[in-house]
């Protein structure tokens, strides 16, 4: 039953991707993030309510709590230039990037605080590495618009960037802190952030104008992101991690899938190797 929690975990966290795109064609990723945070938020809580967790608060010291905030900090501007990119460019192109961020980590944590790399980890740096760059193809000229141009590869990097970044503060500051407790707490600064960002951005009265349809969409996203880690976690509870950590990740190749279905987004040769390579490179990574 767990490998079934491990596969709807993968599979939700690939769709999410998918209801975003959906729900900010004319709505503006800012408004998006801020209203799909509130529906993460509330799925980080339940995380919380089902371990228990929630009376450990009261523990956490003014350090820790300092570094959850910059995590949180870290992990706003990643969703936020993670949306901004996807809703400039093809999702086939922006999803690689920002799971290079696993790399990015590796990378960071050997520079910055001296952990070592392993031989099969830095198969899969390579591999990955690689693969991402076999997947960022340049437009042709007629489908390259002025409106997108190169945008959404820089907001996809700084997707990628700052997520690395929230991994390296999890690693140098957040001890003693319950996982769940501690993602609901990064969750609640993501929440203030992001609706700063659309107060400060003068987009409040946008949030009135999203169409319903979108809304709905944008709801949906956030459910899926709080779906899959529900069942991340129940997999993680009842099974073996060796088996689900690998299966979660290979959520790319559900988002792949269903931006061909809905999106009409289709691989080239090129583009196939690269997503080869990145699902190898995954492995790799993963081996002990």
């Amino acid at each position: 039953m767990w490998i079934l929690f491990a596969v709807g975990s993968a599979f939700f966290a690939g769709i999410t991707a998918i209801l975003a795109k959906c729900g900010i064609r004319k709505t503006d990723s800012t408004v998006a993030t801020a209203i799909r945070t509130v529906v993460v938020l509330a799925f980080a809580w339940i995380m919380v309510l089902v371990v228990g967790s929630q009376g450990q608060i009261r523990d956490i010291d003014g350090g820790t709590l300092l570094f959850l905030i910059l995590s949180g900090l870290a992990t706003g501007a990643s969703w936020l230039c993670y949306f901004k990119a996807l809703q400039l460019g093809d999702i086939n192109k922006v999803v690689p990037i920002d799971k290079s961020s696993t790399v990015l980590t590796i990378l960071l944590a050997f520079l910055l605080l001296g952990e070592p790399i392993g031989l099969f980890q830095g198969i899969g740096v390579i591999l990955i590495g690689i693969g991402t760059f076999l997947m960022i193809e340049k437009k042709t000229q007629t489908q390259d618009t002025s409106s997108q141009g190169k945008g959404w590869m820089l907001y996809a990097f700084g997707s990628a960037i700052f997520a690395s970044l929230t991994a390296i503060l999890g690693k140098v500051g957040i001890q003693g802190v319950e996982s769940n407790l501690g993602t609901a707490i990064r969750t609640g600064v993501v929440l203030v952030m992001a609706w700063v960002m659309v107060l400060v951005t003068g987009k409040a009265r946008e949030v009135r104008q999203v169409p319903r349809r979108e809304l709905a969409f944008i709801g949906l996203s956030g459910l899926a992101t709080g779906a899959s880690w529900l069942c991340y976690y129940r997999a993680l509870q009842d099974g073996l991690a060796s088996v689900v950590v690998p299966i979660d990740k290979l959520s790319i190749l559900v988002t792949v899938a269903f931006s061909y279905l809905v999106f009409h987004e289709k691989l080239t040769v090129r583009s196939g190797w690269g997503l080869g390579l990145i699902v190898a490179g995954t492995l790799a990574m993963l081996i002990s």
